[in-house]
Parts: C-alpha cells; sequence; structure tokens
C-alpha cells in the first residue's frame, strides 16, 4: 500500500514568479525508506512540507496529495500529527520544552493521551534510543547530536507511520551524523515505519535506502534504486554526480565490469577484486605541499576559556598559528571546543588565561578589529542578517565604504553572482533554505574583503556543486593573501582543500599536520575513500587518488574566477525604494484650502478680529479651535509635502478590490448596532452591575464578524497566534506605561491590526486589550465602554485603509490616530463616565465631561500619533511580511 502518492504538484511562492516545484510525480510504499536530494534551493525543503499540512508554506499550490489512500486535506491536525512525523534541519527550532523527559511527552499530552499511556510509551522511547542516562537533563546540556535524537524519539513516541526528516545531521559532527543514520536505519528496518530524507551527506545514507530521489530545479530528475541513479546522474554530466558516494564514484570513473558498490565494505573488496585484474599506480598520488611562507597571522598561546567562572573550561590550554595566506581547518567532535575557540579569534570573548595574537599584537589592543582586519562567518547565518531583503543586506555591508552608489551596485551584483544569490535579492534571508543562506551570509563576508576570514562551518548545507565553487573562492584569496581558519565537519572539503588539518578534542588540539599526513591511517576522522583503499593505497585520501591509481580520468573542471563581469539586473528586482504619493493639483487645491483656514484661524488669536464674538467662546470652544489650528496645518503640510508608503508594496488594496466584503457589512452591523445596544442593557436594565457578563457578550459578538473571516474553512492557528500576540502587546504596553497617565502605544496597536489584518480583527484586538487588560487596571462598568471605543478604533481603521480613505504613511496613520483618539475613544468615554454614574443626564453634564476629559484626551491623543510614528514602519513590515509568507487571515 502507497503510504504517499503526489500527482503533479506544482507550487509558487507568493513572492516569486518562478515555480518552486514543477509537476511532482512519486509515491512512497508502506516501510520504504525513500532520500530526496538535490542542489540547495531545488525543492526539497517545499516538497517535504507539503506532505503535512500544519507546515506547508503559503503559497500557489496545484495538484494532489494522498496519504495512505486518501487526500491529505481530508485529515485533520491531530491525525496528521500522530500519523506524520516530522524533523527539522535545526534541533533548538523544535525542542519546546526544558527537560528531555518532558519534551518526549509533550507531543502525548498535546494529543490528549492518558498518562498511563504518556509513561508507557516515554519508557519504551527512552529505552529504545539510549536515552536513560540524560532522561532528567535540561534541554539546554545535551549535545548537537542529543538534540536530535531527542527530536526524533519525541516524534517517535507519537508512533508515525511515516516519518519525514529535512537533513537532520546538518548540524552534527561526522561520528555524531552517522549513530543517527544507523538509528534511522534501526526504526525503518526494526519498526517498519517508512522514512523519507532530504540529506546533503549521501556516503552512508546511500546504501541504507531503497530509492532515490534526485530533484532539480523543482523538477525529478531520477527516481530509481541507489545504483541505478548513480548511472542516470553520469550520463547526463551532471552536478550531483559529485555528490555520490566515493566507492560509486571510483567505479564509475573507471573501466571495469564489475558489481557498483554502495558502501566503503564494498567499494574495498571492489578494489581487492579491481587490483587482481588491473596493476595500481600508488606513484600518481600528488604529495602534499609544504608552505613557504611561515609568517604567524594568528596566534593562541596557552589559552583558557570558561562562559562562566563556576562552569568547568572549554578551552584548555589551547595553542595555535595560523600562517599567513594559509587555509587551516580544525575538526572535532561537538562540544570539543572548536567555535569557542573561534570566538577567542573573534575577540567575542577574552581568555582568562594565555593570549590570543593577530599579526603579532595582542586582540585586547586592536581597536578597529572588522574594519578590513577580519570577517567572521558564524555557525548561524541568520545572525548576520539585519534588514529586510538580500539586496539591501549586501547594500548595508558597504554604507561605511567610501564608494558611489553604482559602485556599490556593481560590487553587490558581481559577489551576487559569484555565491549564485542573483535570484534571491528580492527574498527576504530568512525565507531561504538552509544552504542558500549560507551562500547569502558568504557574500556579505566577502563584501568586507578581509585579511582574515574566520569561517564556521561555512559547508553546512551547501551542495557538492557549489563547494567547489566555495573552493575556488577560497582558493582565489589565498592567492591574494587571506589567511582562513576554518572549524568544520566536512572532512572531504578540508582533506581536499585545507593547507593543513587540526584536530581538537577536550578544549584543545592533539595532533596538526597536512592533509594527506593528517587524515590517512585514522578511523573515524578520515575520509571514506582512505578507509576504502588503506589496504591497497594506504596514501588515497581522496576519491581522485584512487581514481587515478587506477587507470582513470579526471575531467579537470573550469574554475569560476572571481572578477566576474557586471551581471545586470533589472531594476524592479532589486530596488529598495518606496512608492512615494505624487503631488497632485488636488493635493495643491486642499492643501491651499487648509493653509487658508489656518492663516484665519490664526488670525483669531493673534489679531484683534472679532468676527466669531471671540470674547464670549467658552473654553470648550477654544480648546477646539487650537485643535482645529493643529489638523489645518498638518494636513496642508501633508498635502505639500508627499509621504513616502510603508510596508510591502504588493500589499496596498488595489483600486478594483475596495468594495467592502458582505460579511464586513455584517460586522459593521452588529458593531454600530448590537454592542451599543447590550451595553445600554447593562447599563439601564442590568443596573451597569453585570459588567463581566456584559464584557463576555461583547467579546463573542466581537469573535462573530472575526469568524466570518474564515467563511467556509477552519483557522490555522498560526492566524489565531499572530492575533493573539497583537493584544498581548497592547496589553504590555498598557501595563508597562502605567506610570504616565494616558500615555499608552494601545490605540496605535490596535489600528495597526486594523490596517494589516482587516477591519474585523481590528476590533477583537481593541476589545480582547480592553477587557484583558483591565485585569491588571481594574474591571468595572467602564470596561465594556473601553472595549467597544477601542474595537470600534480599530474597525474602522481597517475600513478607511480597505477603502482607500487611510493611506500606509507614517503621517496618515499619526493623524488618523490622534483624531480617533480624540474623537471616537474620548466621544466614547467622557459621555460613558456621565451615563454610568447619572440617573438624569443633560447636555452640560457631558459638555462638562469633555471639559474635564479634553486635557487627557489630548495627551492620550498625541501619544498615539508619537507610538505611530516609531512603530508603525517596523510593526506593519514585518507583519506584512508574515502575513504574505503564511497567508493569514485575509485571502
Amino acid at each position: 500500500m502507497e503510504s504517499f502518492k503526489v500527482e503533479n504538484l506544482s507550487f509558487t511562492y507568493p513572492s516569486r514568479t518562478c515555480k518552486a516545484l514543477d509537476n511532482i510525480d512519486f509515491t512512497v510504499n508502506q516501510g520504504e525508506f525513500v532520500l530526496l536530494c538535490g542542489k540547495s534551493g531545488c525543492g526539497k525543503t517545499t516538497l517535504l512540507r507539503l506532505l503535512k499540512s500544519t507546515l506547508a508554506p503559503h503559497g500557489e499550490t496545484s495538484g494532489n496529495v494522498f496519504f495512505n489512500g486518501k487526500p491529505l486535506a481530508d485529515y485533520d491536525t491531530k491525525e496528521q500529527a500522530s500519523g506524520i512525523g516530522f524533523v527539522m534541519q535545526n534541533p533548538d527550532n523544535q525542542i519546546v520544552t526544558d527537560k528531555v523527559w518532558h519534551e518526549l511527552a509533550f507531543g502525548l499530552e498535546s494529543l490528549g493521551y492518558k498518562q498511563t499511556e504518556i509513561r508507557t510509551r516515554v519508557s519504551e522511547m527512552a529505552s529504545f534510543f539510549g536515552i536513560q542516562s540524560w532522561f532528567y537533563k535540561k534541554v539546554t546540556e545535551l549535545s548537537g547530536g542529543q538534540k536530535q535524537l531527542l527530536n526524533l524519539a519525541s516524534v517517535m513516541a507519537m508512533q508515525p507511520s511515516v516519518l519525514i526528516l529535512d537533513e537532520p545531521t546538518s548540524q552534527l559532527d561526522p561520528i555524531g551524523a552517522g549513530e543517527f543514520l544507523k538509528t534511522l536505519e534501526k526504526i525503518n528496518r526494526e519498526l517498519g515505519t517508512t522514512v523519507i530524507l532530504t540529506e546533503h551527506r549521501l556516503e552512508e545514507v546511500f546504501s541504507m535506502v531503497d530509492r532515490v530521489i534526485v530533484m532539480d530545479g523543482g523538477k525529478i530528475i531520477a527516481d530509481e534504486v541507489p545504483e541505478e541513479v548513480g548511472k542516470i546522474l553520469k550520463e547526463q554530466n551532471h552536478d550531483m554526480y559529485k555528490a555520490l558516494p566515493t566507492p560509486m564514484r571510483v567505479c564509475g570513473e573507471t573501466e571495469n565490469t564489475l558489481t557498483c558498490p554502495l558502501t566503503v565494505r564494498d567499494g574495498r573488496m571492489w578494489l581487492e577484486k579491481f587490483s587482481k585484474e588491473n596493476e595500481l599506480n600508488p606513484e600518481v598520488i600528488v604529495k602534499d605541499k609544504v608552505q613557504d611562507n611561515t609568517d604567524s597571522v594568528i596566534e593562541i598561546k596557552d589559552a583558557w576559556f570558561r562562559y562562566e567562572k563556576e562552569f568547568p573550561d572549554v578551552v584548555k590550554g589551547l595553542n595555535l598559528s595560523v600562517n599567513k595566506g594559509e587555509l587551516f581547518c580544525i575538526v572535532g567532535g561537538n562540544g570539543t571546543g572548536k567555535t569557542t575557540a573561534l570566538s577567542l579569534v573573534s575577540g567575542l570573548n577574552t581568555p582568562y588565561r594565555g593570549d590570543v595574537k593577530i599579526k603579532g599584537e595582542s586582540i585586547s589592543k586592536i581597536s578597529n578589529l572588522y574594519d578590513g582586519l577580519l570577517g567572521v562567518l558564524p555557525q548561524n547565518p541568520q545572525s548576520v542578517f539585519v534588514k529586510k531583503t538580500v539586496y539591501l543586506d549586501l547594500m548595508e555591508i558597504l554604507s561605511d565604504k567610501k564608494l558611489t552608489k553604482d559602485e556599490k551596485e556593481q560590487k553587490v551584483q558581481s559577489i551576487a553572482v559569484l555565491c549564485r544569490i542573483e535570484n534571491l535579492l528580492r527574498s527576504h534571508p530568512y525565507d531561504l533554505s538552509g544552504g542558500e543562506q549560507q551562500r547569502t551570509a558568504l557574500a556579505k563576508i566577502l563584501l568586507m574583503e578581509p585579511e582574515i576570514l574566520l569561517l564556521d562551518e561555512p559547508t553546512k548545507g551547501m551542495d557538492a556543486h557549489f563547494k567547489e565553487e566555495f573552493a575556488d573562492i577560497l582558493m582565489d584569496l589565498k592567492a591574494n593573501g587571506v589567511t582562513i581558519l576554518m572549524v568544520s565537519h566536512d572532512i572531504e572539503f578540508c582533506a581536499e582543500y585545507a593547507d593543513r588539518c587540526a584536530l581538537m578534542f577536550d578544549g584543545s588540539i592533539t595532533s596538526t599536520d597536512t592533509p594527506r599526513e593528517f587524515f590517512k591511517g585514522k578511523n573515524f576522522y578520515t575520509t571514506s575513500a582512505n578507509r576504502m583503499a588503506r589496504t591497497r593505497l594506504p596514501d588515497a585520501v581522496l576519491a581522485d587518488d584512487i581514481i587515478l591509481a587506477c587507470g582513470g580520468r579526471i575531467e579537470k573542471r573550469k574554475r569560476q574566477s572571481p572578477h566576474i563581469e557586471l551581471y545586470t539586473i533589472q531594476n524592479e528586482t532589486v530596488s529598495s525604494k518606496k512608492k512615494v504619493q505624487k503631488l497632485t493639483p488636488a493635493r495643491i487645491i486642499i492643501g491651499s484650502i487648509f493653509a487658508l483656514l489656518f492663516a484665519l484661524t490664526s488670525l483669531i488669536f493673534i489679531a484683534d478680529i472679532d468676527i466669531l464674538n471671540f470674547a464670549s467662546i467658552s473654553f470648550l470652544e477654544l480648546e477646539t479651535l487650537q485643535i482645529m489650528a493643529i489638523i489645518e496645518v498638518v494636513v496642508s503640510c501633508l498635502c505639500f509635502f508627499p509621504q513616502r508608503d510603508i510596508g510591502i508594496e504588493v500589499m496596498q488594496v488595489p483600486k478594483s478590490d475596495r468594495k467592502l466584503a458582505k460579511r464586513t457589512l455584517l460586522g459593521m452591523f452588529l458593531i454600530l448596532l448590537l454592542i451599543p445596544l447590550t451595553i445600554y442593557i447593562g447599563v439601564f436594565f442590568l443596573g451597569d452591575r453585570k459588567y463581566y457578563f456584559i464584557s463576555l457578550l461583547i467579546i463573542i459578538e466581537t469573535m462573530i464578524p472575526f469568524c466570518m473571516v474564515f467563511e467556509s474553512r477552519k483557522p490555522k492557528a498560526r492566524e489565531l497566534i499572530v492575533i493573539s500576540v497583537l493584544c498581548a502587546l497592547a496589553v504590555s504596553g498598557r501595563t508597562a506605561f502605567f506610570m504616565i497617565p494616558e500615555f499608552k502605544p494601545v490605540i496605535a496597536i490596535v489600528i495597526i491590526s486594523g490596517v494589516c489584518f482587516g477591519a474585523e480583527s481590528g476590533f477583537l484586538v481593541g476589545a480582547l486589550t480592553g477587557f484583558v487588560s483591565n485585569f491588571f487596571f481594574g474591571q468595572g462598568p467602564w470596561t465594556p465602554w473601553q472595549m467597544f471605543a477601542l474595537g470600534i478604533i480599530g474597525f474602522i481603521a481597517g475600513i478607511l485603509f480597505k477603502k482607500g480613505f487611510l493611506r500606509k504613511t507614517k503621517a496618515s496613520l499619526c493623524i488618523f490616530g490622534f483624531l480617533a483618539t480624540l474623537v471616537i475613544y474620548g466621544g466614547i468615554m467622557n459621555p460613558a463616565s456621565v451615563i454610568r454614574w447619572q440617573n438624569k443626564i443633560n447636555w452640560d453634564m457631558i459638555k462638562a465631561a469633555y471639559i474635564a476629559g479634553l486635557p487627557f484626551d489630548l495627551i492620550h491623543a498625541l501619544s498615539t500619533g508619537f507610538f505611530l510614528w516609531v512603530l508603525s514602519e517596523p510593526m506593519i513590515e514585518k507583519l506584512e511580511r508574515i502575513k504574505v509568507k503564511y497567508g493569514l487571515v485575509e485571502r
């Protein structure tokens, strides 16, 4: 029976024109172990996420996905959670609790299992995966391999029939990765669980799988058993051929009729048979070149370091010397201190004993460490991204350089081509795949043109083809005198391109040598080629060594030069400019009218003119005139000085789509009629004593138009979470500024909610904020009034934006926020104070309430304008990016 069947599946992301997946067809039978591989950005992760609805990316999808014979959409969230397990690339992204045992139980608790069943399954999984020794540990104390194993055990505790894994070993060292893959094989063979795995390390996993699916450009180019896939890729001369296991490549590149080996053991047997029929020539194996330059650029002398005083030492008596123009690679297991050692060289941490010197000078005495001297590519590439597009991120690194705009453009475009990210310049860095993020971070660091380059796991997530291009970049940097210190788990890469390698264990370096001398003879920290050929060719470290010794030929790849011609990119692809409103005749006329009104209003105050019987004007009317003068001058300035739109340009409401939906009109009826009627009943029929009951009724009535947004579909958790977070931010904002009367960001956040997610969401955020925040400030008869006042502002903001009257500019939002707070919130809450406490109401009472509340309303209105000016741009940009990426609330 088929576990998964995919028919004509295509997918396009909202912000991209090319398809991420293009007519994908394949099946996965029950109990199969399937490997999905391909170059970075080919669509592997997108395809895997579409196999589980809760993780599916937002975009345009066509085709069908069947799970156990039924459409995947027919399964609810609970059924998919228990039936389809998913292990992500970064183990920290999936761990949600603080203790190991709690993490194992979390999924079962969420599915509603009984405690006895949870205890049984947790103990079973802990025993199966060998977790007993660290069962009660905190997850923060675990190594990367243990965290990933914990994620796997947590998923398997729910007993899924299919297990999906997205590059689960990318954060692990070779030994940890091997153990994890063996565990996967054990799950597949002993439990019969269907496994679908994406992986860049193919050496060990190729022999475990039943089928291999190779993707390129969103399409499947091969779907066969491992042996046949190797032949297909060789016939196509595809870049992925270089990623195949060493035994397969050696067999494919030499003339023989023997069976193609998959494992090191099979490869050794193949070499024994081949050597009996053919003579091996070990003389062709090239010896390591010894560097002539011995000028030390990086020097660490007897360095000791610990993160906290009471913690154990991480670096223990470390001694290291890296020469000028050298590529020095440090290898070792997880937790041995490699990244910490790199942090000492980068100046992020300081040893409490010993010294670190750069070019002969102590690092503590170098003031401008990153001004052309050091460039650091951290293990997590996301930590170097600070802008909302790749293009802006690359331009940001050049902001301090004295270059013209054209020169900056040329540098950015050239480096984009060099790192193969030219089609990603418009994307947000966090929306890229792991390999694409790695290449983007590399491009940003290379733009700094440093003398010393520190790289922490730079090949993580890179496909075999780009590794070769990356090596070309490093070789050219070396030729220009750049010194490179690299920490890596990629043994094959270090063996082929490093000048010297070092093994780090327990905080210090135990051995250092040239790659060939360093790797040959080792059992674990060595290459597959050396393990395969050590009985016949002990000096062989690379696959090319064995191929040449067996009489095979190696085609030299054309090296890519870093001096690339300018790559022409269309302006709209990388444009960072926002659309600015034009100075139209209508704006000039309106601006002139308001300027004239401001002049007339000002004359009333500064000249001896009594055209409005000024002597008899009351205090309230005087304050009103002052507010009118402020509004007139602001509107006039806005007309003559157009503002820049904020947010994503594609999120602006087109004129053809400004008609209000029927659900919005119905919501308007409920909000403007039903909720005021509820408040009226609470005041005059319930004696204003059942305010909790009235507040809950208002919440229910508020939820009706919000739920209508989803119409016939069920709301997703991610949609409700965003609304909840906005409510929490508004409540927190009101609480944080409790010491300053009326100076609150609440209405600003409510307006932003209405603009970004529609009128119904705006009302919901406002009403819930009023209700929840009063748990801190005190519930009372005023709560329903506050809920209605805050909600109606969010609702009106959403409608005005939808109709095109409210623009996404700072000034437009600030003016609306000022007026809404002053007129709507003050206009509701001031009379409410009279209605709540007086039986007989007259206009003098209401007028007195307005006069007494006006100073507070002005402060409140000004604070709303202030917070909108500060918060609107960053919040709207982030909310709209989330909205576009996940397709939230509005459809």
